[in-house]
């Protein structure tokens, strides 16, 4: 014999006083999967519109209650606990587009959440850290108490009513119609009706499926022909334009079209972007620039990354997981077969990552090998600007040494996009232990995060970037190098704005016009400021790179001929702006 719900009787209280409540029930039932997201903040506000699981929930009572009669308390519970999944998923449902530009992915999220939770526990005592867990604990444990009370009201006083009043069956058929409507994709329910939350379950249970089958993941997965094809070209003919330059690849973190779209943004780093130019052209060398569509938005880094190594679209997650299975070759692979070093760094990463065994770095340098003495600054703690000079003294170019392809992806400009930390001109000073002076520091670790208007300090840590990136390349090299500078994906929507688009700029800086010629005529333009158009996804700039990285070109002695007329900056043919004369 089941356990029954402890029920009031009828007559404890008034008539009225048992609508209300059942109305407030009613109410909270369905506003638990109707609000909207309080753009561009990780809040709520109500939605007046009909969540259809509600619906659903209301047609399962109405069944239940007719069947069995009072629910037990242990099915009260179970039913509490299903709409609590559901309302967890409406928060991610809703929220996830508004402050990252794309839907939630469990199979993505799900690994990423807690690192990024875990990295920023770090900063706050244990007690602190054990508090907030308790407060959230709690904060479920009241929430799943409030959905049971609101359902057992629901059953003992609303659903015996509507089974007995012709007016109620009217409008639950209204509302199934409804429902039902807005799940096979009729518009016009829209207005009236709330986006359905389980479908974004089962698109995440077949994303889930999908990777644990090898059989459907290979269904997924194209070949990477454009770097079988450079792999299977005769030795020195897939990089034979570099002429043993090294590459340095280096992807700035949130680094979006957003900087060239919005006038506030282009406006307020013009400046930026002209000392930007003037290094470039100080350090003697030529920049020409294009835009690319990322495979992601807001997040979910890797894929961008991926995309350019192994020059496959990975805008489906899945390809990216799958990719990770396989022995595919990457641009590492490429470069190493002819002859190059492959290095990794890595400044964000705390903790141990296995999947870069995948990527197939010689050397590999995350935040322990990088060994930051200096002021933990914001979420990451160590400046891009540190990583760098600290690589280049952990691996000096020695004339000696086999050239070098590097990988960096910059992590400063990441979300929240605060503290900005200070650049520091003095590049040997940066690597001690008091790299910035004591007012600057002060200032930085002042900041706190503008949670509810992040687009200031997005505009200053895009131009922190850009400062010490320019100052990097205003310094002599030992060998000549030439830098792939792009974004990895868009802000956050609340940078960007929804809807906006998923292109990324890219930069090719090198001293060599002959070279820089070859991606102008694969579609690149002189100059930061190329036209607002993209030459494609991010896989195909690699097939761009790679066709103007091969042979044939220009003899080596005519090259060494124009790179010799360009040390200085006054020999350089380029305008203040950063455009070629």
């Amino acid at each position: 014999m089941s356990e029954k719900a402890p029920t009031a009787s009828a007559a404890s209280s008034p008539p009225w006083r048992r609508i209300a409540v059942a109305v407030l029930a009613l109410l909270l039932l369905n506003g638990m999967l109707s609000f909207s997201t309080w753009w561009p903040t990780p809040g709520i506000v109500p939605d007046k519109r009909l969540a259809p699981e509600f619906v659903g929930l209301w047609l399962l009572l109405l069944a239940a209650v007719a069947w069995r009669g009072a629910l037990s308390s242990r099915t009260l519970s179970a039913l509490a606990l299903a709409y609590l999944l559901l309302v967890l998923g409406r928060y991610l449902d809703v929220t996830a587009p508004s402050l990252f530009g794309r839907e939630v992915n469990l199979y993505w999220d799900g690994a990423q959440i807690p690192r990024f939770l875990w990295v920023t526990a770090q900063d706050f005592p244990w007690w602190l850290s054990t508090g907030v867990v308790a407060v959230v604990l709690l904060l479920l444990w009241g929430l799943h108490r409030l959905l049971r009370w609101a359902i057992a009201v629901t059953a003992e006083h609303a659903v015996p009513h509507a089974l007995r009043a012709r007016w109620a069956w009217l409008a639950t058929a209204a509302a199934t119609v409804l429902v039902a409507a807005n799940y096979a994709g009729v518009r016009e329910t829209w207005p009236v009706v709330s986006k359905p939350v389980i479908p974004t379950y089962v698109r995440q249970a077949d994303l889930l499926l999908t990777s644990l089958s090898a059989q459907r993941l290979g269904q997924v997965l194209p070949p990477s022909t454009t770097l079988q094809a450079a792999l299977a070209a005769p030795p020195g003919k897939a990089l034979g334009a570099l002429d043993g330059r090294d590459v340095y690849l280096i992807f700035m973190e949130s680094y979006g079209a957003v900087t060239y779209d919005n006038p506030r943004a282009a406006a307020g780093l013009a400046q930026a972007r002209r000392r930007f130019a003037d290094d470039i052209a100080a350090g003697g060398r030529q920049v020409v620039s294009a835009f690319i569509s990322s495979p992601t938005y807001g997040g979910a880094s890797d894929l961008a990354h991926l995309s350019v190594l192994s020059g496959l679209d990975l805008s489906n997650p899945m390809r990216h997981d799958l990719l990770l299975t396989t022995e595919r070759p990457t641009l590492s692979t490429l470069f190493r077969a002819n002859g190059y070093r492959v290095f990794g760094l890595y400044p964000a990463l705390w903790w141990e990552w296995p999947e870069r065994a995948f990527y197939g770095f010689d050397e590999f340098l995350a935040s322990r090998e990088l060994d930051y003495r200096g002021p933990p600054l914001g979420y990451w703690k160590i400046p891009d600007q540190f990583a760098l000079a600290r690589f280049e003294q952990l691996h000096p170019r020695g004339a000696d040494a086999p050239p070098r392809f590097v990988f960096f992806p910059t992590i400063t400009c990441h979300f929240p996009f605060s503290p900005v930390p200070p650049y520091q001109p003095d590049w040997q000073r940066v690597l001690g232990d008091k790299p910035f002076d004591a007012a600057e520091l002060a200032r930085a670790e002042s900041e706190q995060v503008a949670w509810l208007n992040m687009f200031p300090d997005y505009l200053r840590m895009v131009e922190y970037t850009l400062r010490w990136l320019g100052g990097f390349l205003r310094q002599a090299e030992a060998r000549e190098t030439v830098f792939i500078l792009l974004g990895d994906h868009q802000p956050t929507a609340n940078i960007s704005g929804e809807g906006s688009s998923w292109d990324v700029p890219v930069h090719i800086v090198a001293r060599d016009p002959a070279l820089l010629k070859r991606f102008t005529e694969l579609g690149f333009h002189a100059g930061l400021n190329p036209p607002r158009k993209s030459l494609g996804g991010m896989h195909e700039l690699t097939a761009l790179v790679l066709r103007a990285f091969a042979e044939p070109r220009a003899p080596a002695t005519l090259i060494a001929a124009q790179t010799a007329t360009m040390t200085t900056p006054a020999a350089m043919p380029i305008n203040s702006d950063g455009t070629l004369k």
